[in-house]
């Protein structure tokens, strides 16, 4: 799978983006590689995704957890505007980030994590892989 800008002209391959992700966790863990690179192993095997999604203004900001991004993210699109959930009140089905992960329980722990930190760390993290805040679309959807 890859990732594709927007309107833009490169591709970013997927393995890059989750170095990304597990090199920033391994900056910020104290050191313990073996640990992160364990997880950056099964990581590389996995099928659940923690991904962060905004409105086109990109004034908010919505995390959540799947095992179909691609589907997740035309949920999203299909739901915007429903005041029932919150990413459909708030139109947030522009995707800027996602992890991939082989185990759920883990990917569940990672959404919580990245739900109970503050926006700018959010954005902090979005912009490791992702520095101009660039929509991105996932291969395959439309």
């Amino acid at each position: 799978m890859q990732i594709l800008k927007e309107k833009g002209q490169y591709n970013i391959v997927l393995f890059l983006l989750e170095f990304a992700i597990m090199f920033f966790h391994l900056c910020h863990s104290g050191g313990n590689y073996l640990a992160y690179s364990k997880a950056l192993a099964t990581m590389l095997k996995g099928n659940y995704f923690v991904y962060i999604t905004s409105n086109p203004k990109k004034t908010v900001l919505y995390t959540g957890v799947t095992n179909d991004l691609p589907t997740r993210l035309q949920q999203h699109f299909e739901n915007k505007g429903n005041s029932s959930t919150f990413a459909g009140k708030f139109y947030c089905y522009k995707l800027l980030y996602y992890e991939r992960y082989s185990d759920v329980n883990i990917a569940i722990d990672r959404e919580k994590e990245i739900k109970d930190i503050s926006r700018d760390k959010k954005l902090e993290l979005i912009k490791l892989i992702n520095p101009y805040l660039d929509f991105l679309v996932v291969s395959g959807l439309e």
